[in-house]
């Protein structure tokens, strides 16, 4: 009797298989189940010549056949014993590594090595969708990668398994309009079975050059899926955990200091060069976590006690100091500023020069100079010249002053006012080297990098603005 299933039209009526066993075939199936291989291999040379009563590839109620179960109870001789058998493989690989049965999968991969003809599908693309237990886009690779099972992938990328990468989701090939024409949630859920294979922590560590760039750039992928395709968010926000909780993971394994710096100064642009101590610290790994918004592996301890310790170098005890001698400190260094920046000008690779080169010191002679800036913008804007000379109130100064007042229009820039000059002209170089260094993209990024932009701008305009009235008064009047 045949049994025939319908699914919602005629045209996709599948014949499933003949169901009604044999005693034989009972007999058979049951002690592969219990694994009885002797009986087995009784039955099957028993019934050998007697097709009528007898097929090895015979299925249960559940549709498993004997090799099927003996990948379950993981028995590797009778594995071994229904493949010299002839048993009809199928898609037995996968269900071995579902079940994540090392050796089982050993044995079927050196089978199908054996078997296989080049330009015929392998046993797992062959079988009858319609009846199989995976879908067709599961490959192996994908399936083991699902399992982040490390032996497993191991042994599949050795013999040249791929996982190419999945098309955008924008993407208007011929395949993809087709796939989603003709099934929009399968063609979606390959997608997703794609990336959740990609996501794999083993099979990054496998097959990645660079495992943390790798995850970075994963991860910021899946962030810009989780946004496009809104349905399946929950899946995407779950795969992008998973990288970047490895990816974080790594970061537990460094053992001192220094394994630490060279993982987090390694640049993959630069070849394999490592980075030796005593070489300025660029953290290239730690601008691309900032740059991709991996907020869990900058925040990590580790991570965090390198950048305090790189933060503070220089100032030996500074952190253990009580708060008035922390302040008293940074007044120190911020009263000093002028005189590091002229000795880091004249002698950048000097002891003090080198000295101003340290982040926190670096930090307060910026902050130092900013303020000093901001002082000379509030002293030009209150006429400090003038105040001065009427506080000094000799009849000679007095009189000078009342000169200049008249022709205060269109007068030449006082002494304040070019020293603020020098300083736009200063911060509008840093601005020009922070762009050529960094280039375009990553400028504009910097929200604070537009801030100064547009202050630079209105500074500009301040200086031309100045200059168009002494041209207007001294020049064309």
């Amino acid at each position: 009797m045949r049994i025939f299933i319908n699914f919602c039209s005629r045209d996709a009526e599948i014949d499933v298989q003949d169901l009604q066993l044999t005693p034989a075939e009972k007999k058979f199936l049951l002690s592969a189940e219990r694994g009885d291989t002797v009986t087995v291999q009784n039955i099957i040379e028993q019934y050998k010549n007697q097709p009528d009563e007898f097929n090895i590839n015979c299925v249960d109620p559940l549709m498993r056949t004997a090799l099927i179960s003996a990948i379950e109870n993981e028995n590797i001789d009778l594995i071994k014993l229904l493949l010299s058998e002839g048993i009809e493989v199928k898609d037995a690989l996968l269900h071995a590594i579902s079940e994540e049965y090392v050796e089982g999968v050993e044995t079927l991969l050196l089978w199908e090595e054996e078997h296989h003809k080049p330009g015929t599908p392998y046993s797992w693309e062959a079988v009858n969708q319609a009846t199989s237990t995976f879908t067709a886009d599961i490959t192996p690779l994908i399936l083991a990668a699902h399992k982040n099972n490390y032996e497993i992938l191991k042994l599949l990328l050795d013999r040249g398994a791929t996982l190419p990468v999945p098309h955008d989701v924008r993407c208007g090939c011929d395949e993809c309009v087709i796939s989603s024409e003709k099934d929009s949630l399968r063609h979606s859920q390959s997608r997703i079975n794609a990336y959740k294979a990609l996501s794999s922590s083993s099979l990054i560590a496998l097959s990645s050059r660079d495992p943390i760039l790798t995850t970075f750039e994963l991860s910021w992928e899946l962030r810009r899926l989780s946004r496009m395709e809104t349905e399946f968010r929950m899946e995407y926000n779950n795969m992008r955990k998973n990288c970047q909780e490895f990816s974080t993971s790594l970061l537990d394994h460094t053992r001192t200091s220094h394994e630490l710096e060279i993982m987090l100064n390694f640049n993959g642009a630069l070849g394999n060069e490592n980075w030796e101590p005593g070489e300025r610290q660029t953290l290239e790994r730690l601008k691309l976590a900032i740059k991709y918004k991996e907020k869990q592996f900058v925040a990590h301890p580790n991570v965090q006690q390198l950048l305090a310790a790189i933060w503070y170098e220089g100032l030996p005890g500074f952190r253990r100091k009580g708060m008035v001698g922390q302040l008293m400190q940074v007044m120190k260094l911020g009263a000093m500023f002028p005189v590091y920046s002229v000795i880091y000008m004249l002698a950048p690779n000097s002891q003090m020069g080198k000295f101003m080169k340290k982040p926190f010191v670096k930090f307060i002679c910026h902050s130092s100079s900013y303020a000093f800036f901001l002082l000379l913008l509030g002293l030009a804007s209150q006429r400090v010249e003038y105040l001065i000379l009427e506080l000094i109130g000799t009849p000679w100064l007095l009189s000078l002053l009342n000169e200049w007042k008249k022709h205060e229009r269109g007068a030449m820039p006082g002494f304040i006012e070019c020293f603020v000059i020098l300083y736009v002209i200063s911060l509008i170089y840093g601005e020009m080297k922070a762009l050529w260094e960094g280039g375009l993209v990553d400028y504009a990024q910097d929200l604070w990098n537009i801030v100064d932009f547009i202050s630079n701008v209105f500074y500009v305009m301040w200086i031309s603005l100045r200059f168009s009235s002494w041209y207007t008064v001294q020049v064309i009047i």
